[in-house]
């Protein structure tokens, strides 16, 4: 129903910043929650932060990347963004945006009925 594709991963060094971006086509944006989570190789795949719809009143972050990361929306754009600061080696790994069409930010990767296909963070030390 929704397609989500992933976009400004990249290599940075470590201290340094990105922004990730999910744009949404087919509905609107507004009437999801969204989450952002990421996947090491070997590691299983882990909630990093998420927004509740419309206004994303609520957001939720990850004990590791809180402080460091800033989820947040952009409606009239069809975009959700994941603004990485500080960034540590650990944080490299492929990075998904996901919906779900209840509109919560869940932290459980099993609640979202759509997935984009990710982009790669590299974080060099």
């Amino acid at each position: 129903q929704v397609q989500l594709v992933e976009s400004g991963g990249g290599l940075v060094q470590a201290g340094g910043s990105l922004t990730l971006s999910c744009a949404a086509s087919g509905r609107t944006i507004s009437s999801y929650g969204v989450g952002w989570f990421r996947q090491a190789p070997g590691k299983e795949r882990e909630f990093v932060a998420a927004i509740t719809l419309r206004s994303g009143a609520i957001t939720s972050y990850a004990d590791s990347v809180k402080g460091r990361f800033t989820i947040s929306r952009d409606n009239a754009k069809n975009t959700v963004y994941l603004q990485m600061n500080s960034l540590k080696p650990e944080d490299t790994a492929a990075y998904y945006c996901a919906a779900n069409v209840l509109g919560y930010g869940f932290r459980d990767e099993a609640r979202y009925e759509y997935w984009g296909q990710g982009t790669q963070v590299t974080v060099s030390s």
